[in-house]
């Protein structure tokens, strides 16, 4: 057995049997041991990018980490953004970083780089494989690490010279660490600030905004009136008929302010105090109002479902939370627009869909237009690193073959990643895509506005515009092996919505809907 081989055996041993790849020379024998290791299943990306996304988009819905294997530190660079994504996510992937051999990185060859470098911003885990029989303990250990609460990446760096060694040897799984619970000291305190008689806001992140955590705060806030919230970009947000629905907290100060306005006491379970996404002159970074108290129920990587009940228990002990009851907005009719195209989807979203939300300024609308859908999760641009939807859809449909994905995406991220439709359509996934094609960056004429810079000179909106040339992307996807259609009113967004999702495979609906900005 060689070290490639050992450390696929491993992986799969562990429990992770996808490797979302994009290889080169280095990696040849990881390539090679695929074939000796069938339970293994690769998948190809064309930009590292794309890899690392679907990764992501894996582990959010499977629960467990997939592998990546890029080609040295400038692969890894390559897909550096959707890694950002998933750290910001703790999203668990075992990331195999190939290198030159150990005997060959003296002579500083063109590829040459600090892996461990670019690794290290990712503030995960880091291990280099020096020999042969060392990687499958490595890879175990890996595995292990990715998936410590609340889950990291984890980078595993293979020399070619370690893959490519005899004497590999297979390493038995090791139990990642779990979330450790919140003492019943912070529970009670916690307690004692929601019967204070004060404004409070509760606001929660990570895995409380899945089923347990978050009947557990429908409770605390039917029974106290605590105002609550979920944290503005959550990492797999349940929502739908027959759950609570709890407000996402807004991505702009301004929403912020007004959701917060006149809280003494913020809680926070599973997340951290909110900032601004970015600094504007003379407005705040901090979003906590000024003189309000922040409680810490739960840290990040705590057990916050068990946390938010236990304190549900002290405070709401006969209250039943309030479940969302089924709704469906009324099918639109006349030329898209920004308001109704949400209504379309709202209207006609799956039972146990998926969505991979990247609409940016075109789905301000949407939370409202799927709450009473039938029951479905929502992924979200954790990170703020673009290019995000396209590819963890793809990943999100090799975890759940049986659901339905649906890619809401904006036009400007979508070009980050386009390649990700070949892969979708290479691996007959059921992804349908809409992307809400305004011909803008349309979120950064929003940014111009609201830093307060001179948006009128033609140099400063030509960096910002998308229409010259107009891009077909129905024909983009159609050269990538997608079926594609354009819809430019409700009627057609509707009919071809609905024939996408009654058929298999990936589909491309190009949704012309007018700018917000």
């Amino acid at each position: 057995m060689n070290g490639a081989q050992s450390l696929i055996r491993t992986l799969v041993d562990s429990g992770v049997d996808v490797c979302f790849s994009n290889p080169g020379t280095s990696e040849m024998h990881f390539v090679a041991a695929l074939d000796a290791v069938p339970e293994m299943r690769g998948v190809l990306g064309l930009f590292e990018g794309v890899v690392t996304g679907a990764a992501d988009g894996y582990a959010r819905i499977a629960d467990k980490p997939a592998a990546t294997l890029l080609h040295l530190g400038p692969g890894l660079g390559n897909g550096l953004a959707n890694l950002h994504n998933a750290r910001r996510a703790h999203t668990p992937i075992v990331n195999v970083i190939g290198d030159h051999a150990t005997y060959h990185k003296q002579y500083d060859a063109p590829l040459e780089s600090d892996i461990e470098a670019v690794a290290g911003s990712l503030e995960g885990w880091v291990r280099r494989s020096e020999h042969t029989k060392d990687v499958g303990a490595d890879a175990a250990a890996a595995v292990a690490a990715s998936q410590d609460a609340p889950g990291q990446v984890a980078t595993l760096i293979l020399p070619a010279d370690a893959s490519w060694g005899e004497g590999g040897e297979t390493c038995a799984p090791i139990p990642p660490r779990i979330p450790q619970a919140v003492d019943a000291t912070t529970v009670k305190k916690i307690a004692e600030v929601l019967a204070s008689g004060e404004s409070v806001a509760l606001l929660v992140g990570g895995n409380g905004c899945r089923e347990a955590g978050l009947l557990a705060t429908s409770r605390i806030a039917a029974a106290t009136g605590v105002k609550a919230f979920v944290e503005t970009f959550p990492a797999r947000l349940e929502r739908g008929e027959g759950l609570p629905t709890i407000e996402r907290l807004g991505y702009l100060a301004e929403q912020v302010a007004y959701q917060l306005d006149g809280v003494k006491h913020l809680i926070v379970a599973g997340t951290k105090a909110p900032v601004s996404f970015f600094a504007y002159p003379g407005k705040a970074s901090n979003l906590v109002p000024e003189g309000a108290q922040v409680h810490v129920l739960a840290e990040v990587g705590q057990d916050v479902p068990r946390a938010l009940n236990d304190v549900a228990d002290l405070v709401a002990a006969e209250t039943e939370p309030v479940l969302q009851e089924a709704s469906r907005p009324v099918l639109p009719s006349g030329p898209l627009t920004p308001q109704n195209w949400v209504e379309v989807i709202g209207a006609l979203l799956p039972e146990r869909a998926i969505i991979a939300d990247e609409a940016n300024t075109s789905g301000l609308l949407l939370p409202a237009a799927t709450a009473g859908a039938p029951r479905h999760d929502v992924l979200t641009l954790t990170g703020g690193a673009i290019g995000y939807g396209m590819p963890v859809a793809t990943g999100a449909a090799v975890a759940a073959p049986d659901r339905p994905v649906i890619n809401l995406q904006s036009d400007g991220s979508a070009l980050y990643t386009i390649s990700a439709l070949w892969t979708q359509a290479r691996e007959n996934l059921n992804v349908t895509t809409v992307l809400l094609n305004n011909r803008a960056y349309a979120i950064l004429r929003l940014e111009l506005q609201r830093v307060g810079a001179d948006a009128s000179g033609p140099k400063a909106n030509e960096l910002l515009d998308l229409s010259r040339p107009d891009m077909d992307f129905a024909k983009i996807a159609e050269g990538m092996g997608v079926p594609a259609t354009r819809a430019t009113t409700a009627e057609e967004l509707a009919e071809q919505f609905q024939r996408a999702l009654a058929e298999p495979g990936p589909h491309l609906i190009d949704a012309i809907v007018p700018t917000l900005f």
